[in-house]
């Protein structure tokens, strides 16, 4: 409101004049030195509002320089949230897991305890169960192996949980511990059940004997007594640390269930933070395109003339290249993308790309040499596809995706809001302002402005010229 209070001050002593020396009133020597203070007057007041405005446009751009920054840590702040509370969940599904193998550990444990009992019972009536005690000491070798398998799975679900729990940070030390603990028990299980099934076999064998030396049942009754006694000890040791290992990892599961719950509500926080930076951010944005369509000369008003002429040139080629026959116009709208297989970052062609191939490198290699900071120049569809960049950024891609995201810029679609903002903009021009990640924890800071491009009368894209600050 101030900016255009200001304009009209300045343009009505200024109108007040030109009137008054064309209706020759106050022509008189005696006042015309007041008709040329009224001019000088209107000469001061609009370089004063001249003054203002560019100074608005140079706090605009700083404005926006610190929004695009902004922006961006909270780009990445909310982007550590939902990778926390993903990681999270993948713990307590860990952790679910490890309850339900510590659960089954028990429930074998107990029935080979149970199978144990049984053998030293049948073992008591040696000479007349002699069969029965083989039965019992079979279900009790069974019970051992599957104690054993169970035990295999429970450590390997303790060194995923260990990972998850090194993913996790600080927030998973205390996960960590008790992935320990789950894998020494696990350890100690399987060891357990080692210790059972060699001293079923040697039991078996014992029993194996018997038939032929039934005479000395009563020794070998009392040899079978204490070897089933220990075992059955064992196997309560198991039943008791499974039941300690399952109440501690449900405290555990509580707690971390828990933390993703909070992590989860902080990422929706941080998530709406975000938005409300973005309407900052195109507030800022809108601030310096008002400035610039105020009139007032600042250092983008070159550059916004140059890309609103080259998008012009794009309209008359593209439209050239329907007259001649060379595309029709169902295949320069083509919005079928098909991806490139093998390539990483992906790429896509269209039925455009060979046309865009021919002529667009006249338009886009030129527009680098309009300022020193121009970074790129290259043409997007309204999806933000990207068909055909500059030299620089349409190398061959290689083995490493890394390398491949900053030399293989083409045939890519570039949907951010950056990017979608270039490609559906219908006014005379956009300037947006973004951080971009150079890697290595380096950031630049760069200017969008991009300019439509239309063909017989319906919108195509946009020409993008980035530049730095």
């Amino acid at each position: 409101m101030l900016m255009f209070t200001t304009r009209r001050r300045a343009q009505t002593p200024k109108s007040e004049a030109l009137a008054a020396r064309k209706t020759g009133s106050g022509v008189h020597p005696a006042n015309g030195a007041g008709v040329d203070a009224d001019g000088g007057r209107a000469v001061a007041d609009g370089a004063q509002a001249g003054a203002v405005l560019e100074g608005i446009a140079r706090q605009a751009a700083g404005l926006g320089r610190e929004a695009a920054e902004v922006n961006g840590v909270l780009e990445e702040v909310a982007a550590a949230a939902v990778a926390q509370a993903q990681t999270l969940d993948g713990a307590m599904q860990t952790i679910t897991t490890m309850v339900d193998s510590n659960r089954r550990i028990g429930d074998a444990s107990r029935a080979g305890q149970q199978c144990l009992v049984e053998a030293r019972a049948a073992v008591a009536k040696v000479v007349s169960g002699f069969g029965e005690t083989t039965e019992s000491l079979s279900h009790v070798t069974s019970s051992a192996r599957e104690i054993t398998q169970i035990a295999l799975q429970t450590r390997l679900v303790a060194f995923n949980a260990s990972v998850e729990a090194k993913r996790a940070g600080e927030a998973g030390r205390g996960f960590s511990v008790v992935a320990e603990a789950v894998k020494d028990l696990a350890a100690r299980v399987e060891e357990a059940s080692r210790q059972i099934m060699q001293t079923v076999s040697r039991l078996e064998a014992r029993l194996a004997g018997l038939s032929s030396e039934i005479d000395d049942d009563a020794k070998r009754e009392g040899t079978f007594r204490a070897a089933l006694a220990r075992s059955e000890a064992q196997a309560s040791e198991v039943v008791q640390a499974a039941v300690r290992n399952v109440q501690c990892c449900e405290e555990v599961l509580e707690s971390v269930r828990q933390l993703a719950s909070d992590s989860h509500a902080s990422a929706d926080v941080i998530a709406g933070t975000r938005r409300k930076a973005e309407k900052f951010l195109g507030l800022s944005e809108s601030l310096i395109e008002l400035t610039v369509e105020s009139g007032i000369h600042t250092e983008d008003t070159p550059l916004i003339e140059k890309v609103i002429g080259a998008a012009a040139q794009v309209s008359r080629l593209f439209e050239d290249a329907l007259d001649s026959g060379a595309i029709t116009m169902a295949e320069l709208f083509d919005e079928n993308y098909v991806p490139v297989p093998g390539t990483n970052p992906q790429q896509y062609t269209t039925r455009f790309v060979a046309l865009t191939d021919r002529l667009l490198p006249q338009v886009q290699e030129p527009m680098l040499q309009c300022s020193p900071k121009a970074s790129l120049c290259a043409a997007v569809d309204r999806n933000g596809y990207l068909p055909t960049h500059n030299a620089r950024y349409s190398r061959p891609q290689g083995p490493d995706p890394v390398w491949n995201a900053a030399h293989c810029r083409n045939r890519r679609l570039f949907n951010d809001r950056t990017g979608l903002g270039a490609g559906r903009n219908k006014r005379r021009f956009l300037l947006q302002t973004y951080r971009r990640d150079m890697g290595g924890g380096q950031f630049v800071y760069m200017k969008d402005l991009s300019a439509p491009i239309v063909v017989r009368g319906r919108h195509w894209g946009g020409l993008r010229l980035a530049y730095q600050f």
